[in-house]
């Protein structure tokens, strides 16, 4: 290649390196601006004059009280002793049945209960849920159903996403009282649309091979569908399920905050009556929920990969349960 065939194409690579870095800073000035008028927009003034008015001090004044949490609330003991920060933990664990009590009060103003009750709504509500998910989403794929007769189920799961969870509580509630049950059957609906959809994308990237090897068996459509499609994706499947676990989670918490029970209540509770101690507490406490689920959640789903288990027994597999660097994926050998 001459030395001119070198420079044309060192040209051309620095002309386009040129226009990227040209867009990128066109595609920032866009941002900003957009940013800026919306805020302007939403806020309903300009910008400075929303800075200008802004309450800076009372917001780093109750950040600083959120950063102070009291667990005067953890458990019926701590309330009527009122034994707040971190002592009401350290109460808590010496006296274990207190922990029972509370739980089985069902009180959203106690924060050890609260807690349950959100974990009650996000695991029931998505066990609810799944038979569902996996009808519409297994009949939505049009390896199962032809076209167009698959879009009647997938019609159905489009409906119910478009409708946040939040409003189905509110529609349930003409059915129920506004309760945790009407935040379960809020979550439940809510799975069907969102795992359903999530199983059918699933099905549409299997390997036809596996398919077809059944079907030359002279095996019926159930066994085909059972046998060639969902055993391809059934290890998916789990994975995708502890998925939407941890989102049921999170929505649980925030269906709280319109009344429906459990944490996010707490927190509002606190929040309206400005107990921002007491509110601080709530937050921690999310915040230790939400990363527990996730770091669970993440964990299983990584375990159930094939390669994890290749070689091992099943003592060897318990015995890594206790391994506390293969739970934080830190360990080299997973």
């Amino acid at each position: 290649m001459s030395t001119d065939s070198i420079d044309q194409i060192l040209t051309r690579i620095e002309r386009r390196i040129a226009i990227r870095r040209g867009l990128g800073v066109v595609g920032v000035a866009v941002a900003a601006l957009v940013v800026y008028f919306g805020t302007g927009f939403l806020g309903t003034r300009p910008v400075p004059e929303i800075v200008r008015f802004a309450q800076f001090d009372f917001f780093f004044a109750e950040f600083l009280k959120y950063a102070q949490p009291t667990f005067v609330d953890l458990t019926f003991y701590t309330q009527e002793n009122e034994i707040g920060g971190l002592g009401a933990i350290l109460a808590t664990l010496a006296r274990p049945m207190t922990v029972v009590d509370t739980v089985g009060s069902l009180r959203s103003s106690l924060i050890v209960s609260a807690v349950v009750m959100t974990l009650a709504i996000g695991i029931v509500g998505t066990i609810l849920g799944f038979p569902f998910a996996l009808f519409f989403g297994v009949f939505g794929s049009e390896r199962v159903t032809p076209f167009p007769f698959n879009f009647l189920f997938r019609g159905v799961m489009s409906t119910i996403r478009a409708i946040p969870a939040l409003v189905w509580v509110f529609i349930y509630a003409a059915l129920v009282p506004l309760s945790p049950l009407t935040a379960m059957l809020a979550v439940a609906t809510d799975t069907v649309g969102n795992l359903g959809r999530l199983f059918t994308d699933e099905l549409e990237e299997i390997e036809e091979g596996p398919v077809e090897a059944v079907s030359s068996t002279g095996a019926s459509r159930l066994q085909v569908i059972n046998f060639g499609m969902l055993s391809q994706v059934s290890t998916s499947f789990v994975a995708w399920t502890l998925y939407i676990l941890e989102i049921n989670t999170r929505i649980a918490i925030s269906l709280g905050v319109v009344g429906a029970g459990g944490l996010g209540q707490y927190i509002q509770q606190n929040l309206n009556l400005f107990n921002s101690y007491r509110a601080g507490a709530g937050l921690v406490t999310l915040l230790a929920l939400v990363l527990s689920i996730e770091l669970l959640s993440s964990r299983l789903r990584a375990r159930l990969r094939p390669s994890e288990h290749d070689s091992k027994s099943f003592l060897d597999s318990l015995r890594d349960l206790t391994d506390s660097s293969k739970w934080l994926g830190t360990s080299t050998d997973r």
